[in-house]
């Protein structure tokens, strides 16, 4: 049987268990992510635990396990998200290691016909869960993380009447105060604009690959949804 090459990307506490971030992996011709998958946990219980909680992406894109994988596909394992650097000051959807300008944001969603502008604004604080938290560290897929910000974008357009969506998400080692997020929407009225910056934040931490990691006085620890994951993969044996 023919053979093709996958190449394999991992992120987060996957990353880290994986001890890299990414591989290419040798597979049959005809095989499903399913079949990728479990190629890739090659029988650890620790990867297999880990690889049951993760979303697949190809190319890109989210798809089921059935989904058949092609000669040089990118697979990449999305652990749950928690919730590139700026290419255009035009451009609306954005991940980037820069800090974070809420009025560049504010002027990518100004229209004439807009009577309200709404900025949500996602800032570091310095306690969570009854911990004090000196600075955090956000790690994305950053390609993918683009173009799932640009789908809430189009989401956002068709559950309301909006003029403009721009989301800008940060990544990298941020500091107490420093903005992780800035959600920018402009619409004919007020109500629409809260409403779609509300659905923006909450659709961040459901779809975009997007991480994050609190550090302590005396540790760091993946958080959200990512964290109880990564309790359960850590009570597993080595």
């Amino acid at each position: 049987m023919r053979v093709m090459n996958v190449q394999v990307r991992y992120f987060a506490s996957v990353r880290e268990m994986m001890g890299s971030k990414a591989e290419t992996i040798e597979l049959d011709n005809g095989v499903t992510v399913a079949d990728a998958l479990g190629a890739i946990a090659g029988g650890d219980v620790r990867r297999e635990r880990a690889i049951k909680f993760c979303m697949p992406m190809v190319n890109q894109e989210y798809v089921q396990q059935d989904h058949v994988l092609q000669d040089g596909d990118e697979l990449a394992l999305i652990p749950p998200v928690s919730g590139g650097q700026q290419e255009s000051a035009a451009k609306r959807f954005i991940v980037t290691g820069n800090p974070l300008e809420t009025t560049e944001i504010e002027k990518l969603v100004e229209s004439p016909a807009a009577g309200a502008v709404a900025l949500f604004v996602g800032a570091v604080r310095d306690h969570a869960r009854g911990q004090g938290v000196l600075r955090l560290e956000y790690e994305a897929y950053a390609p993918a993380a683009e173009k799932m910000l640009a789908r809430i974008g189009d989401e956002i357009a068709e559950r309301w009447n909006v003029e403009s969506v721009a989301i800008a998400h940060r990544i990298g080692m941020l500091e107490i105060g420093e903005a992780s997020v800035v959600i920018g929407v402009s619409s004919a009225h007020r109500a629409e604009a809260f409403e779609a910056c509300r659905y923006a934040i909450e659709r961040i931490k459901q779809i975009v690959p997007i991480w994050k990691k609190e550090f302590y006085g005396d540790g760091a620890s993946w958080i959200g949804s990512e964290a109880d994951y990564q309790k359960e993969i850590s009570s597993l044996p080595s």
